[in-house]
This record gives C-alpha cells, structure tokens and sequence, in this order.
C-alpha cells in the first residue's frame, strides 16, 4: 500500500498520469484534447475562467464523460478521449483524472499546478462566460 493518507495516495496516483505543464496543455488542446474545469465558483471568480475550458462540478465529473452514460455530455465521443482536468493547485485535478482512467477513460490527465501555475507562467484567463455543464 506504501504511506497512508491522502498524500501517500496522491503519490501513487500522479505515478499513472502522464501530466502536463501549461505550454503542453496549449498543445493538447490544439490537437483536440478536452479541457476540464473543476474549480469551485469561487476559486473561478477570484481567479479567473479558464479559457476554452468545459466547467464541470468534481461530483458529477464521472458521469458527464463516460461516454456510455446517459447522463454524459455530447463531447464524451469515445474511450480514447483526451481530457486534461484543471484545478486551483493541480491536487484535486490529479485525483479527478486518475478517477477518469479508472472509469475507462485511459488518456485523462491533469495541469502540473494547476491555475496557479497557469497564472504564474502568465498565461491568460478571462473574466467570462464560461461553458458550463451540469
């Protein structure tokens, strides 16, 4: 099992992800890749909207790609979906993706650092809409 408690399995977790830093996510969603939101409403208004990014809340994640659920949404097109799971710090992300690829979808993975990072590497948000799905 190796070390206990959520950073233990957060250790274990990254250890399946192949992760992306914010000039790599710029190019995986030039290539198609599905970019995720999961941030709270209010990390995103302090923060700022991710741009091109499809806002889904962390509870009902699993559900909207899953791309045999009746409840997913129309760019849940396959298995082989690319998704990229943006957060705040790239914690919850990393858990959300790892959640993903055990649902099926293999190829999900997340942004090294999340929105800080994003920001820190300056790199533009914007102040809205968004394309939220519930």
């Amino acid at each position: 099992m190796g070390v206990p408690g959520v950073a233990g399995h957060l250790a274990r977790v990254r250890r399946g992800l192949a992760r992306v830093s914010p000039a790599q996510l710029l190019a995986e969603r030039a290539a198609g890749a599905l970019v995720v939101d999961t941030r709270t409403p209010a990390h995103r208004a302090a923060q700022g909207e991710f741009p091109g990014a499809l806002v889904i809340d962390r509870t009902v994640l699993e559900w909207r790609l899953d791309p045999t659920c009746p409840y997913r949404i129309p760019e849940a097109t396959g298995w082989d979906l690319r998704v990229v799971v943006v957060c705040r710090h790239g914690y919850s992300s990393s858990l959300a993706a790892a959640s993903l690829q055990a649902v099926g979808l293999s190829r999900a993975t997340d942004l090294e650092g999340g929105v800080e990072r994003w920001l820190a590497e300056g790199f533009a948000v914007h102040r809205g809409p968004v394309d939220l799905r519930e």
